[in-house]
């Protein structure tokens, strides 16, 4: 317990907390004795693979238990109540007045057919307040969680906000009773590293206003370190390591911790210089009899000490914290095991000749006699071998590039899109097998992607057959052998993708993917849905595949750490449009970046504790449908030059060879730093 705790009294304790899930009759075991506590104002994160407790240990923390869930033992208190002997009704009136829960999904946790106004104005109604009175505060709370034009909005429905504005509109819901206790179950997954910087900020101003005490879930280590005082890593239904957030990550003291933060692609590490740790083995199932170590079975420096002790709770005096280990004095040694794994890499050359090449490539959709521009006179190339990154907001057009490579979406007149050389026909339907053959997608949901009532060998044998037209035995033979290179084992075959995990699933849509020998393969977001440990060990498999086939990569993700590690050249795309291009160095480490770029690149939450000053993006993305005249930014942009930004469209120009922005300022004055309003920090 911290002194703060020990001054003011925490305001929420985890004691001893054991819950089940009762499946098929049968009680299986999911939190394990699981202790914590927050102070008022403080932030608690808590980390750790899907299946490890984390938002069950949320859940009963506010009694929102699943119908099969039920705490046998243990204690919850909130501002020194038991929650866990609560009453319904002293429950329901817990949950109205001193906790609140913001989930990952806003458009889940709104109600589609409600207008925002009514809906807030309920948290207020709820709380006694006459309609006036209540509507008043609905407004008071748009404004507090910055909502510019609060009355406009509350006429909206929600598909008419934006992601980010949803989870505002949530958090202003959850913030109407002033709760003790806010609880955030992964709340910026899915948003644009931009808005989920923007939601963190009203997180880290509301909980020093309103004083409650944060527990956040999230996948991403660097939210974790950026706005938690302390985290707890949990794996099995433990938290094996507690402390201050910047140490655990700095120097973890438990194997498991030392796993996840290898999986991450850190220091700006690049596929050529190293391969990503991976985690051995996978998460015990829930009910699984773990009387001992829980992590003993992935864990290399298991003993027999380990298979019969119970591990002791090591304080870490240097620190505060604790680490459940038997061997948490010998680190190191997980840290060299892990330093040793290598990949095989392609590196970039320069003299790779282009397998793909856009030029003037438009997009405009129809909708309602509107023409809304969806792509604006993209051009690209993609040598051979080579990953081109795709990163920027959502709706920029990343999504709609993709599909007009593949020939999905039809490009506008006057664009090319050509393969070796050779111009392609718009559509899909009117390209050559060949030519379909060599282009080939990895979506970002594989439960999307594949036919759940197949089994994995029929979904791949028939990718095969129609990409290659090789049938029967042959093809069978050719289907095992590509599984078996990915990891599929035969077993992994004859399931179903419902019977197998996230991880097993995306390997499964690679394996697709790579059943017709691609040239190139587009993929669209597909680490984004997955755990720190399986996305590395999904990026080294595409590393590896490329250095074997030297097939080419258009890679497209919000996560800016992934496309650092994995591509060769980044393109930074804004409303359809090209805003900056250049290799993976120059866009991360040398510089001068386009003002969007900059933008983007301040958004990010690092895991090493990079200290960076935000430059926030004024206002949403405008619409394509009516695009700002000159240069599409400017009207967010930080650097604005009135009357040649807001008047003329910049032309692209060379920061450095190879290196491009479409912006009116010069790389002497792109270099220059920024000053951004005192209010925002990294």
């Amino acid at each position: 317990m911290t002194a703060d705790q020990t001054r003011t009294g925490a305001a929420l304790e985890v004691e001893d907390l054991k819950v089940v899930y009762t499946v098929r009759g049968i009680d299986r075991e999911v939190l394990r004795g699981v202790s914590f506590s927050v102070a008022p104002g403080e932030a608690y994160g808590l980390v750790g693979e899907s299946g490890c407790g984390k938002s069950t240990c949320a859940f009963a923390a506010v009694r929102y238990l699943p119908r099969n869930g039920r705490i046998v033992g243990g204690h919850v208190r909130v501002g020194g109540r038991d929650v866990t002997s609560m009453s319904q009704k002293d429950l329901q009136d817990f949950r109205a007045r001193e906790a609140s829960m913001v989930y990952q999904d806003p458009a889940q946790a709104l109600n589609p057919t409600l207008r925002i106004g009514a809906q807030v104005t309920e948290s207020f109604l709820l709380l006694g307040q006459k309609k006036a009175q209540a509507r008043a505060s609905a407004l008071e709370a748009l404004r507090k969680v910055r909502i510019a034009d609060p009355e406009r909005v509350m006429d909206r429905y929600p598909f008419q906000l934006s992601g980010g504005m949803q989870q505002r509109v949530v958090i202003a819901m959850a913030l109407a009773c002033n709760p003790k206790l806010l609880v955030l179950d992964e709340p910026t997954t899915g948003l644009d590293a931009t808005v989920e910087a923007e939601v963190l900020d009203l997180v880290r101003v509301l909980r020093q206003e309103s004083d409650a005490a944060v527990v956040m879930i999230a996948h991403n280590l660097g939210i974790i370190r950026s706005l938690c005082d302390r985290v707890g890593v949990m794996y099995a239904g433990r938290i094996v390591e507690e402390g201050p957030s910047g140490e655990v990550f700095d120097s973890p003291r438990h194997p498991y911790t030392v796993g996840l933060l290898r999986s991450l692609p850190r220091h700006g590490a690049h596929k050529t210089e190293s391969a990503l740790a991976t985690i051995p083995g996978i998460l015990p199932q829930i009910g699984t009899p773990l009387p001992t170590c829980v992590y003993v079975d992935r864990c290399p420096l298991a003993d027999d000490v380990c298979q019969t002790q119970v591990p002791p709770k090591v304080p870490i005096a240097d620190r505060g914290g604790f680490a459940l280990c038997h061997h948490s004095d010998r680190i190191p040694e997980v840290e060299a095991q892990l330093d040793a794994v290598q990949i095989s890499v392609l590196s970039p050359s320069d003299d790779s000749p282009d397998v793909l090449e856009l030029s003037a490539v438009s997009k405009t959709f129809h909708q309602r006699g509107h023409d809304i521009p969806a792509l604006v006179g993209v051009d690209l190339t993609l040598a051979a071998g080579d990953t081109l990154g795709i990163v920027g907001e959502s709706g920029s057009g990343k999504s709609t590039l993709a599909k007009t490579i593949l020939g999905i979406e039809a490009v506008d007149d006057g664009g090319v899109v050509a393969l070796d050389g050779s111009e392609l026909a718009p559509a899909t339907n009117d390209r050559s097998a060949d030519s379909k053959r060599a282009m080939q997608m990895v979506f970002q949901n594989p439960d999307s992607a594949l036919n759940r009532s197949w089994s994995v060998r029929r979904i791949l044998v028939r990718s095969m057959q129609k990409l290659t037209g090789i049938g029967g035995e042959e093809a069978n033979t050719k289907v095992e052998a590509l599984a078996a290179h990915l990891r599929l084992t035969p077993r992994h075959l004859d399931l179903k993708p419902r019977q197998l995990s996230g991880g097993l699933k995306q390997r499964v849509a690679i394996a697709r993917a790579f059943a017709g020998d691609p040239r190139i393969v587009v993929c669209d977001e597909p680490t984004s849905a997955l755990d720190v440990s399986v996305q590395a060990a999904i990026l080294n498999l595409l590393a590896s595949l490329q250095s074997e086939n030297k097939t080419s990569y258009v890679f497209i993700t919000h996560d800016m750490g992934v496309v650092r590690y994995l591509a060769d050249r980044i393109a930074v795309m804004y409303l359809g449009r090209i805003m900056e291009i250049g290799s993976t160095d120059q866009i991360f480490d040398d510089g001068p970046n386009h003002p969007y770029t900059e933008a983007l690149l301040s958004a990010v939450p690092s895991v090493d504790g990079e200290v960076r000053t935000r430059i926030p993006l004024a206002g949403e993305v405008p619409s394509p449908a009516n695009p700002p005249a000159g240069c599409v930014f400017h009207t967010r942009c930080h650097r604005l030059v009135a009357g040649l930004c807001d008047v003329t469209e910049p032309e692209p120009i060379e920061l450095a060879p190879g290196h491009l922005s479409r912006c009116h300022l010069d790389a002497a004055t792109l270099a220059q730093p920024v000053k951004p309003p005192a209010s925002v920090s990294g």
